[in-house]
């Protein structure tokens, strides 16, 4: 690990990521304590992962043309100082217009948080690329780093709201947003050429498409993990409802909910590799389905914070396994020449559930929640049990053709 590396591309991807991480878990947060409002709390959360959504194809882009190290750097500014305008308009702000602005910093951090991940995993598509051999040591560094800031970015966020307010959580965001600007990432990426900078993002669309369905493999499993992300993103979003008013408990005991998941997820990624190499890629993803399966059911039966915590981290242990399993899998069948026009596909198929969780969180009714929990939880059942039958066995298909 060289000390380049540690400057110009851990450092600044551990500080966007905590700041995107207390963002993602802080402001729904926010937004409940504003306006002490479940169906506010699901709209925030559609605020925040629509212009994700709407920003992906737009962000490839920027990247391509104008190169990761200013986009990132723009957007960590930008950040910074929406956040900065947002601490004395909140302040200001009465019970009428406060939960419109905090909408309203959902959008923005939803938004840029888009640009500067996407430039961040760019700088390590690079640095990967650069290491060669130890290619796959950049990445799990890199994976390391989100999962500690997914550990650490909701505790903070939790502590910092319940202790300080609006105040203190958003400065500590726009302050990590200062300083990743400021450490921006320092590596030579090569510029794309004019022709290949200026296509439209259209013709990606197709390739990626085209290709996706010609892997159906890939894209059995993409679509189980689509439904699981629908009961990620609901629980994600109900989150703070359950805990903080149907559990009675702080806006801090959110924040550890999802840090002890974090840390669960962090061992599991860290031992699936011994589990792959041992038991193979289908058999671990298997048992990682199941894993994920079974909480999800039980967390809608729970009356207990300590038994939803304990539920919550093995679901997500599980899911990281999955994510895991998927990004092995996509590596090894997604030909080279449209790995990247592929990738946004799928990256968008598993980010569209995240707007869809929020929409049903505002539309229903907050004694209904754990029932839309259990239907959640049936789709992503089926979606996965049909990735890894349906889709494994096209995988066997297509190894005794090639022989």
């Amino acid at each position: 690990m060289t000390y380049g590396r540690v400057r110009g591309v851990y450092l600044p991807r551990l500080t966007d990521a905590f700041a995107s991480s207390m963002a993602t878990y802080g402001i729904p947060l926010l937004v409940l304590g504003t306006t002490n409002s479940s169906s506010l709390t699901g709209i925030a959360f559609v605020m925040a992962w629509t212009p994700r959504l709407c920003t992906f194809a737009l962000a490839g882009l920027a990247v391509d043309r104008f190169g990761s190290t200013r986009v990132f750097r723009l957007a960590a500014t930008a950040r910074a100082l929406v956040v900065a305008l947002a601490v004395p308009a909140l302040a200001a702000a009465d019970d009428r217009t406060a939960p419109g602005l905090v909408m309203l910093l959902a959008a923005c951090a939803g938004c840029l948080t888009q640009f500067s991940y996407i430039a961040a995993e760019s700088v390590g598509a690079v640095a990967s690329r650069d290491a060669g051999d130890a290619a796959h040591r950049v990445q799990g560094v890199l994976l390391g780093i989100d999962q500690a800031a997914a550990l650490a970015g909701p505790a903070a966020g939790g502590l910092l709201l319940q202790w300080n307010g609006s105040g203190g959580m958003l400065t500590a965001i726009g302050g990590l947003s200062v300083v990743s600007a400021a450490i921006t990432p320092r590596i030579q990426q090569p510029a794309a050429p004019v022709s290949e900078a200026t296509v439209p993002a259209a013709g990606g669309w197709h390739t990626g498409w085209a290709t996706l369905r010609a892997l159906p493999a890939l894209a059995w499993l993409v679509t189980g993990l689509a439904l699981s992300n629908l009961a990620l993103g609901l629980l994600e979003a109900a989150t703070p409802v359950i805990v903080v008013q149907q559990l009675g408990r702080s806006s801090a005991s959110v924040g550890a909910v999802w840090s002890c998941a974090a840390a669960a997820s962090l061992l599991a990624v860290a031992t699936s590799r011994v589990a792959i190499d041992r038991w193979g890629l289908p058999g671990v993803g298997r048992c990682a389905a199941l894993v994920t399966i079974v909480p999800c059911f039980l967390i809608a039966h729970t009356d207990s914070y300590l038994a939803y915590l304990v539920l919550i981290a093995v679901f997500m242990a599980g899911d990281s396994v999955l994510t895991v399993v998927l990004r092995t899998l996509r590596s090894h069948l997604i030909p080279a020449e449209v790995f990247g026009s592929t990738l946004s596909v799928t990256v968008l198929i598993l980010l569209m559930p995240y707007p869809v969780a929020g929409i049903l969180m505002a539309v229903i009714d907050p004694t209904a929640l754990h029932t839309t929990i259990n239907v959640c939880a049936a789709l992503q059942c089926l979606g996965l049990a049909c990735a890894f039958t349906r889709g494994t066995r096209n995988r066997a298909r297509r190894a005794r053709h090639r022989r």
